[in-house]
């Protein structure tokens, strides 16, 4: 993996908000509106994390998984890459990508207690397809840089580097994390028939 993040696939794969923002043809064929792309986005976000929740994931792995699943979408639609299937695939991915492995069968088992939705249920041999898509729509770049790698490295280099010093700032860092995630849950339960309602115009014919 690259240890220089100006040099590394993750840099030369940054893009615009104006480039990310932007519906798939196939998408809008079926009345996906801009708004539902980014309610189907966090809503698999918000899923990626509760799933890692019950099976004691890292949170530097979630974060990498939503980074993949966002990846994807910049290059295919959401009626081609179930979203569904695309988001516990991308944490199957990103266990790999940062040496916590997962079985498939684990996330399955979990998937299948946390969600009764028939929609849910996958198999393992459909994440293990799935999981080659994903790939492919990643160019097989799977380096993601994360504040956990670089912030050692940037304290030593401002010569803050003591043990309260480093306490504090994980701790900064770890607080930070919690509220984008507690936002997530908080928008979860506000935007619920949204979601649904974007979910089932991609069930319904262009």
């Amino acid at each position: 993996m690259a240890s220089n993040f100006w040099t590394s696939t993750h840099y030369k794969e940054l893009k615009d908000p104006e480039e990310i923002n932007v519906v798939h043809p196939l998408d809008a064929q079926r009345g996906i509106s801009l708004e539902d792309f980014k309610l189907i986005k966090l809503h698999m976000s918000n899923y990626i994390s509760k799933l890692a929740q019950h099976i004691k994931i890292r949170q530097r792995v979630v974060a990498t998984a939503v980074t993949y699943m966002r990846r994807v979408y910049t290059r295919k639609s959401l009626t081609e890459y179930e979203p569904r299937l695309v988001a516990p695939t991308c944490l199957y991915l990103a266990c790999k990508a940062e040496e916590s492995v997962v079985h498939a069968k684990i996330l399955v088992f979990y998937i299948k207690k946390l969600y009764a939705d028939e929609k849910f249920r996958y198999e393992i041999k459909d994440i293990l397809e799935m999981e080659m898509k994903v790939l492919e729509a990643l160019n097989f770049y799977l380096v993601v840089f994360h504040p956990y790698r670089s912030l050692p490295e940037y304290l030593q280099d401002s010569g803050l580097n003591d043990t309260s010093m480093t306490h504090l700032t994980w701790g900064l860092v770890k607080n930070i994390a919690m509220e984008i995630l507690d936002f997530y849950e908080n928008h979860r339960m506000f935007t619920e028939e949204r979601v649904h309602a974007a979910f089932n115009k991609l069930a319904t014919s262009p």
